[in-house]
């Protein structure tokens, strides 16, 4: 019932800035959205996660302070600021959605198809 779309993925160059956004359906207050990413080879790690009520939010120490996470509820759509761009943020960027507010990627019910960020260098 819970549907996910991401959008904003593309190509930049380092220093430059995206904005990521995933809207969604069928969600309740009660949950929190993340963002993951998956460079190839690799396995999907922890960016960033929003409890929507309330909206606080913590972030990987890899991006602390360069990306930022928010959310519209009239668009019920959360976002992510990606600033300061560097060639090792490129990857395949997933929203998610879990029940706990938390980094773990196993508490995670709901994904989008995730969309594709290059920073070139």
């Amino acid at each position: 019932q819970v549907q996910l779309v991401e959008s904003g993925g593309g190509l930049v160059q380092a220093g430059g800035s995206l904005r990521l956004s995933c809207a969604a359906s069928g969600l309740t207050f009660n949950y929190a959205v993340g963002w993951f990413r998956q460079a190839p080879g690799k396995e999907r790690e922890f960016v960033a996660a929003l409890r929507w009520i309330g909206g606080s939010s913590y972030y990987a120490d890899s991006v602390k302070g360069r990306f930022i996470i928010s959310r519209d509820n009239a668009k019920n759509t959360v976002y992510m600021q990606m600033n300061s761009l560097k060639p090792e943020d490129t990857a395949v960027y997933f929203c998610a959605a879990s029940r706990k507010s938390t980094r773990d990627i196993e508490e995670y019910d709901y994904w989008g198809q995730g969309t594709q960020v290059t920073v070139s260098s």
